[in-house]
């Protein structure tokens, strides 16, 4: 069992920035593959990025890409994604999940989620 907790999500101007960051506790954080994905009112969850265990290798959604980026801490069992330039559609509940597997894009991918933590960009 893995356990997620978010954080750092909040009310920004668009344009602005912010840092999520999901710890980590339960089995051996560097055993897994890390994502994000997001939600939006109405919306499916989708995915905005991940990053590999053994590599550090990372995976970005095109709306997202050269804005956010995601990073990991071993050490800490801590997983962050950087946003910057943050747009109004931007807005969402943002995730955070784990998988032991191999895909990154899907939410079928992912073993455990963490509870989401609201971003909203206003304009």
């Amino acid at each position: 069992q893995v356990l997620l907790v978010e954080s750092g999500g909040g009310l920004v101007q668009a344009g602005g920035s912010l840092r999520l960051s999901c710890a980590a506790s339960g089995r051996t954080f560097s055993d897994y593959n890390m994502g994000w994905f997001r939600q939006a009112p109405g919306k499916e969850r989708e995915f905005v990025s991940a990053i590999r265990r053994s590599d550090g290798i990372t995976y970005y959604a095109d709306s997202v890409k050269g804005r956010f980026t995601i990073s990991r801490d071993n050490a800490k069992n801590t997983v962050y994604l950087q946003m910057n330039s943050l747009k109004p559609e931007d807005t969402a509940v943002y995730y955070c999940a784990a998988t032991y597997g191999g895909g990154w894009y899907r939410t079928n991918d992912y073993n455990y989620w963490g509870q989401g933590t609201q971003v909203t960009v206003s304009s």
